[in-house]
């Protein structure tokens, strides 16, 4: 029987490298497609963990001296054994059959602004399980033949970036963009990318999608309006990390003693929803440090009355009778 079929031996193969010790790292890190490594730059043989001490090999007894000869190269399951490169051999079958199998159809947007893209199933559903769930090819879901997916609500924008993601593994850096127009519309996909995340429960992607928004309006010195702050607010679900920064960007342009913008403009985000009153108070006490303002009760008594203002006042009254409703 061939060693290689035999039960008790368990088949390990890995790459290793002829550099010294000292370059070893850099090379296995930095190397494109170990599966092109030669045999002959194989290094060090080593016995692997899983074998057990009964399946190893007896040592052959070697004569001294330079006559001696050379030691029988070791049968490959008991060569270098790596855990990084059996990693990355994984990492390279696991992407090979995610790029394999039917696509499906999705559109994204709709009207005139509507875009296509053709995605591979089976990496659609490895990343979420909600689109999992939406590809399903039985007869009780709405797609019954797993191939097309509408997404008419969502942004174009947005999904460009989340194919990227796919099929790169990464999103570019916004500080690769230049002009500070461009980031500042990177950063607005960067937020549409953000939403298509939160509905299809991705959070890897979605912390890397709002720290790349914090940083194109950071880099362009740019940041929303409060219209833009109210949409973003609303569409936003409760407890999402984006209405807790919109009211730390509402509440620090309001605290900003060179700006002359007040509380009065975001008048209409108030009314649209008393849950950003609420937040926005809650930004400005943690913003400001637990900074105790004057007490109203101690100070200047002209401060509360109810006259003109002049050097001294000589009406420390409560004011006209039947100016204010007591309580």
């Amino acid at each position: 029987m061939h060693w290689a079929e035999s039960p008790s031996v368990v088949f390990v193969r890995d790459f290793a490298y002829p550099c010294p010790q000292r370059r070893r790292l850099r090379t296995m890190t930095s190397a494109g497609d170990v599966a092109n490594t030669p045999a002959h730059v194989y290094a060090e043989y080593v016995l692997a963990p899983s074998l057990p001490d009964s399946s190893l090999p007896a040592p052959v007894a070697q004569p001294d001296g330079d006559d001696a000869p050379p030691r029988p190269r070791p049968a490959l399951p008991y060569r270098i054994n790596s855990h990084r490169l059996r990693v990355q051999a994984h990492a390279k079958n696991e992407r090979a059959r995610l790029l394999s199998g039917p696509l499906v159809e999705v559109v994204v947007g709709a009207g005139d602004g509507k875009r296509q893209w053709s995605i591979h199933r089976n990496l659609l559903s490895y990343h979420s399980d909600y689109l999992a769930s939406e590809l399903q090819t039985d007869d009780a879901t709405k797609n019954r033949t797993g191939n097309k997916l509408e997404l008419s609500e969502d942004d174009p924008k947005g999904f460009e970036l989340f194919v990227k993601w796919l099929y790169q593994g990464k999103l570019d850096d916004v500080s690769n963009v230049s002009g500070a127009e461009s980031k500042y519309d990177y950063a607005v996909a960067c937020h549409r990318l953000f939403m298509l995340c939160e509905r299809f429960d991705m959070p890897h992607l979605k912390n890397m999608a709002i720290d790349q928004y914090r940083k194109g309006l950071n880099e362009a010195r740019l940041v929303p309006d409060a219209d833009e702050i109210n949409e973003i607010y609303r569409n936003s679900p409760k407890g999402s990390p984006f209405r807790d920064l919109m009211t730390r960007i509402a509440a620090r342009q309001i605290m900003d003693p060179d700006s002359d913008r007040d509380a009065e403009g975001y008048r209409h985000c108030f009314a649209a929803s008393p849950d950003f009153a609420v937040d926005l108070v809650n930004a400005i006490k943690s913003g400001s440090g637990g900074f105790l303002f004057d007490d109203p009760t101690d100070g200047d008594d002209c401060l509360y009355h109810d006259h003109e203002h002049g050097p001294n006042c000589y009406t420390k009254g409560k004011g006209k009778e039947g100016n204010y409703k007591f309580i």
